[in-house]
């Protein structure tokens, strides 16, 4: 519904109280317009707002409890995690009313401002929520003189995100020049700034004067300023001004900032030293990255433990945005791994940068040890107490995963001495928190404490899991433990995947070799899962126990015939005898489309072409989920992995062309569509040029960034133009990272890992092999070549 229809259909509700009305009487005749308004006709988060006016009636007659919940159930349906609806224009006026009478006035005047905030509309035509509150303002505006001082600063926010700059600013600007409270001014200057930049910046220049001095408030004003130079720091970077001294004594001035930003009602800068680090270095200058090191070294220099734990979140921050912050902040860091206070936040920070924090390794091999000793080395840590910790085994075990990470042949020992009260850095040497494709290196003393381990009766839920993988990873070296793996078997089946690697995959050996570890992959395999039935054949070459478990796990649910499906497809044509089952085993078109459906399904088509190398029953299933996850998000990687399936076929599948040419609008799709393309489709029908350019697109959005570069490659070097070779030099050398969002200790590494594979593939394409090498140590970029022709 439009702003327009809202306020046809309200005569009175917008005009506000200036018809004389006690507030009695205005929320009387506020209750009998709801009662009036067809609130079926509007949606919420949660359907038909039919609720409302039982919400609105609690506003207007409940005690003080039951309005906050009212507002909080409000909050839930017409501001739903951000989102605006219908209902939520149509509410607006109602809320302007009831706040105008003096009913929860801070609260629905901030639950109004979000409104006009959302850019998340749902289900109307954009700026409709905005408008319906912007034309409340001749109730809101008057807010801002309010007796309250939480009224008057939710009033400024709200006012301000209606962008009416021409209706708001008058009232903003008188409220400044009188405005005594220090939160008050604070928000009134944000809101400022909100719709005159320009404006909000020359004040906040004068708040900051002479050099981050407390601002000049009216006389009677609250001394109590950190609120209004958050505010001005915040107001100078939204409009652009260069970062300064002033800015920066300012900002460090209010820290410990939590308990200003807590009850911020700018939900974006609840922790102003994180969102200046970031606004900073977004803003993608050598300037700023300058300014966000000497930030960050001052506070984590601070005597005060709260202060470096802020500093510590807005520096792991800093390293995910950008690729060259981390060696500047190490210096800083390091000193902290001898601090109680501290050492925690550190050891998170530095196993999520990658290799970068090679050089923490001996002080955290000594905090992983106990034998932590206070920092020396010539910096000036006042006021940190680098008091020696120990009995934390915690700490420890922390530690040492990180190690285990970034110099493992030297976390093995310490692992093997104390394997039982290590379980973080198992889970590390187990390659959860390892770069992808890398393996533990093998170590005798870890081998012997595995297998002593592993003859423990009741272990850790999750620790088998983890100690049968790092053998598996060892393979035959690790043949030592099969007593044990074979023991383990009856409580723990998985414990089949390391005997399946430690004989390895090469053809079966006899089965005499071993037989005790035959004899209980047998026993384990009469009705045992899947992995049990694959190691016996891996020993064996035996087929009939593992197609009999295939054949059963193809009749049963999606997931099982995702997981059967590649098992078979693995055996090749061994499994010859389950093409009837896969056949079957394929939903139809007309299935119900669902994630686990279609990945059953391409798995399915996957198999059967590569048992039977024929693409015929292959292509048509393809084309199904293609057809199915067409258009729809949470199918988009249903149809990455179909594609993948579909680039196996080659030639053969061509017919699936026009589906892959559908999904080269989409940056997370289009590079292995790419790469589908320039496998299965006539090779004079590409036009290379514009695949490069679209692939490179993706990449520069973090979007399958690392098959985009495997795209480029494939294309080759002909397909890149002067302006591709320029995007793709900067892809590898430019200072904010590409990759930016993922799980929380592999980002940083997967940027690294583009980062390289990037170097690699403009240095192939161009001939310029040393692009295959990082920077010197000192971080400068090589200078681009010329493209080739």
């Amino acid at each position: 519904m439009a702003p327009e229809q809202t306020r046809a259909q309200l005569p009175g509700v917008v005009t506000g109280l200036s018809s004389g009305r006690t507030p009695e009487e205005a929320l009387a005749r506020v209750m009998d317009d709801v009662d009036a308004y067809p609130w079926s006709a509007v949606s919420h988060a949660y359907g038909p707002a039919e609720d409302l006016p039982g919400l609105l009636r609690v506003l207007v007659e409940g005690e003080p409890d039951a309005a906050g919940e009212a507002v909080s159930e409000l909050y839930g349906s017409v501001l739903h995690q951000g989102t605006v609806y219908a209902a939520s224009a149509a509410v607006a006026p109602f809320l302007a009313r009831v706040a105008a009478a003096g009913r929860s006035r801070a609260d629905l005047l901030t639950l109004l401002g979000g409104m006009a905030e959302s850019e998340d509309e749902h289900g109307v035509e954009q700026g409709t929520v905005r408008a319906a509150v912007a034309a409340q303002l001749p109730l809101m505006l008057p807010a801002l003189s309010a007796g309250e001082p939480e009224v008057r600063r939710a009033a400024a926010w709200a006012v301000a995100h209606t962008r009416e700059a021409r209706a708001v600013l008058p009232g903003l600007r008188e409220r400044w020049e009188r405005e005594p409270e220090a939160a008050v001014r604070g928000e009134l200057l944000g809101a400022v700034s909100r719709l005159a930049p320009a404006e909000g910046a020359a004040l906040a220049r004068e708040a900051l004067a002479p050099t981050g001095a407390p601002p000049r408030p009216p006389a009677g004003a609250s001394t109590d300023a950190p609120h209004v130079l958050l505010a001005a720091v915040f107001a100078c970077l939204d409009a652009g001004v260069p970062w300064d001294a002033a800015q920066h004594s300012a900002l460090l001035s209010t820290l410990p900032a939590d308990p200003l930003g807590s009850d911020s009602l700018d939900l974006d800068r609840t922790e102003p030293l994180h969102a200046v680090v970031e606004a900073l270095l977004l803003r993608d200058t050598e300037e700023d990255r300058a300014a966000v090191a000497a930030l960050l070294d001052t506070a984590l220099r601070d005597g005060r433990a709260e202060v470096r734990a802020e500093a510590l979140w807005a520096a792991e921050r800093a390293c995910r945005l950008s690729r060259g912050t981390r060696e500047r902040l190490l210096p800083s860091l390091l000193p902290l791994l001898s601090d109680a206070d501290s050492a925690r936040g550190v050891v998170s920070l530095l196993g999520g940068i990658g290799a970068a924090a090679a050089t923490a390794v001996p002080a955290l091999l000594a905090l992983a040890t106990g034998n932590t000793e206070p920092a020396d080395n010539g910096t000036d840590r006042e006021g940190i107490t680098g008091e020696r910790i120990e009995g934390d085994t915690d700490l420890a075990d922390r530690a040492l995963g990180v190690v285990a990470v970034l110099a493992p042949e030297k976390a093995a020992p310490l692992l093997a001495r104390d394997l039982g009260r290590r379980p973080w850095a198992l889970d590390s040497a187990a390659g959860i928190r390892a770069p992808e494709g890398s393996r533990f290196p093998f170590d005798r003393q870890l081998l012997a404490a595995i297998r002593a381990r592993l003859t423990e009766p009741d272990l850790p839920s999750g620790e088998p899991w983890q100690l049968t993988r790092l053998l598996r990873d060892w393979g035959a070296l690790a043949a030592p433990a099969l007593p044990e793996l074979c023991a383990l078997l009856p409580r723990h089946p998985q414990a089949a995947e390391a005997i399946e690697a430690i004989h390895g995959a090469e053809a079966p050996a006899e089965a005499a070799a071993e037989p005790a570890v035959v004899d209980a992959l047998r026993a384990a395999a009469d009705g045992g899962p899947l992995v049990v039935a694959r190691a016996l054949y891996r020993w064996t070459g035996e087929t009939p126990e593992l197609l009999r478990r295939l054949g059963k796990e193809l009749a049963g649910g999606p997931e099982a015939v995702t997981r059967a499906a590649g098992a078979a497809g693995e055996l090749g044509a061994v499994a010859a005898p389950l093409v009837p089952a896969l056949r079957a085993a394929v939903s139809g078109a007309d299935a119900a489309g669902t994630t686990s459906v279609l990945d059953a399904d391409t798995a399915t088509a996957e198999a059967l072409w590569r048992i039977t190398r024929d693409a015929s029953p292959a292509v048509p299933v393809l084309d199904s989920v293609f057809a199915r996850a067409a258009g729809q998000y949470w199918f988009r990687r249903n149809a990455l992995r179909a594609a993948r399936a579909a680039a196996l076929l080659g030639p053969a599948g061509r017919p699936l062309v026009p589906r892959l040419e559908a999904l080269l609008a989409d940056p997370e799709q289009a590079p292995v569509a790419v790469l589908a393309l320039i496998a299965v489709a006539e090779p004079g029908s590409l036009d290379r040029r514009a695949l490069a350019g679209t692939v490179l697109t993706s990449a520069e959005q973090g979007a399958s960034a690392p098959e985009a570069c495997d795209a480029l490659e494939a294309l080759g070097a002909t397909a890149l133009t002067p302006d591709h070779v320029r995007r793709l030099g900067a892809l590898a050398e430019r200072d904010l990272r590409v990759v930016r969002w993922g799980l929380e200790d592999q980002v940083v590494r997967a940027d690294d890992a583009l980062r390289a594979r990037a170097r690699a593939v403009l240095g192939a394409l161009t001939g310029d092999l040393s692009r295959a090498v990082p920077p010197d140590g000192r971080g400068r970029p090589r200078p681009t070549p010329a493209p080739p022709g």
